[in-house]
């Protein structure tokens, strides 16, 4: 290959993204990046306004971006989102589901509630996007790329309460690969981003406090929580060409977390 032609592996222009918890730190990475290769994004959250900042983030990139309100818990809402992509934006090629939640308590006092609530958000909802989504690209018949995001703490424990974290983010690895392997003749790869904690607004409280700090720190060999940044590259090689032949892949952006135990 010439290296123009090397280069646009890494071309998104004419694709069309989703992008579920865009008013996130991650997602928010994940949409810019994905918006600055040249793809149109949606983002979606449960409130519209949560989308303003990430939105104009993206169009003073030059990107076209389409602020989208869902709730990835109700099927009926993440239809609806789906369409309204296919309506405005032209179809879906790439889908990232950034969406998710945290509830950290001992297992021995863990309510039943905070329990559901993990699992629903973090495993059903990443189910009826990636079904939604998916039954939108093989109607397409152009193929298209998932990237469900989990986390370290889907291989790894942790002494501080992720009993209803872990087990979700161990669901949705698994998720992945049981979609990369059914939609495969579809030409859908689906992989996954599996990072180790990162520094945004929901992981605040757990880095500002000195001994809940150390317990993820020590953990990294690079001695340090990752940034959003260090996100976006992962999100562009799997949203791109340039994964052709990578599908059913968790990729651990972790600094080493995994490598260390």
């Amino acid at each position: 290959m010439e290296p123009d032609e090397i280069r646009r592996l890494f071309d998104l222009s004419g694709k069309v993204a989703v992008v579920t918890g865009g008013s996130g730190g991650l997602g928010k990475a994940a949409a810019l990046a994905l918006a600055s290769f040249g793809a149109s994004v949606v983002i979606t959250a449960r409130r519209l306004e949560a989308l303003q900042e990430a939105a104009e983030d993206i169009a003073r990139a030059g990107g076209r971006v389409l602020p989208v309100s869902c709730d990835i818990t109700d099927e009926r809402s993440v239809q609806a989102m789906v369409r309204r992509t296919v309506e405005e934006m032209g179809g879906v090629d790439i889908l990232l589901t950034a969406a998710g939640i945290a509830k950290r308590s001992p297992a021995e006092e863990m309510a039943l509630e905070d329990w559901e609530q993990v699992l629903a958000t973090n495993v059903k909802g990443t189910f009826l996007c990636c079904q939604a989504a998916g039954r939108e690209m093989i109607r397409q018949g152009r193929g298209g790329k998932m990237i469900t995001v989990s986390s370290v703490r889907g291989r790894l424990g942790h002494p501080l309460g992720y009993a209803a974290y872990s087990t979700s983010k161990g669901a949705v690895d698994q998720l992945t690969r049981q979609l990369a392997v059914e939609w495969a003749k579809y030409r859908i790869n689906v992989n996954s981003i599996a990072p180790c904690i990162f520094r945004t607004p929901l992981t605040e409280p757990v880095l500002s406090d000195p001994r809940s700090a150390r317990l993820f720190l020590e953990r990294i060999p690079w001695g340090r929580a990752a940034e959003p940044e260090d996100f976006m590259g992962a999100v562009v090689f799997l949203a791109s060409a340039a994964s052709d032949f990578v599908t059913g892949q968790i990729l651990y952006v972790d600094g080493g977390n995994l490598a260390g135990g």
